[in-house]
């Protein structure tokens, strides 16, 4: 099985973290996503479907901007419905790799899925 990773200059694996707020419209979040470690000249799309019904929510992905820090950006996510999402970060740019981020949407915002 050929396997391929990410890594930049410094040699270490890319990881990401998110904190979505829900905006108070119908499953609608506001996300900030934060990679470790930073790395400059990278473009993120982001995607989300659920694990429990596959294909059946598959969400079309969204280009997150960059934000003020180093490391950080921000994307609007309109899923489907509150619960359980595999989030799809393919970055791209410097960098390019995919990342799959496991979290549980809810109407207070989200928390990692372990």
């Amino acid at each position: 099985m050929l396997s391929l990773l990410a890594f930049p200059a410094t040699g270490q694996r890319v990881s990401a973290e998110m904190n979505c707020t829900f905006t108070g419209t119908d499953f609608v979040y506001d996300c900030v996503i934060r990679l470790t470690p930073a790395t400059p000249g990278v473009q993120i799309s982001v995607g989300a479907d659920m694990p429990s019904m596959p294909m059946a929510h598959n969400i079309r992905p969204v280009k997150a901007k960059p934000g003020k820090r180093p490391g950080e950006y921000h994307a609007t996510l309109d899923l489907d419905m509150t619960g359980e999402w595999a989030v799809k970060l393919r970055l791209s740019g410097a960098l390019r790799d995919l990342l799959v981020l496991h979290y549980e949407f809810t109407e207070s915002g989200t928390a990692p899925r372990k």
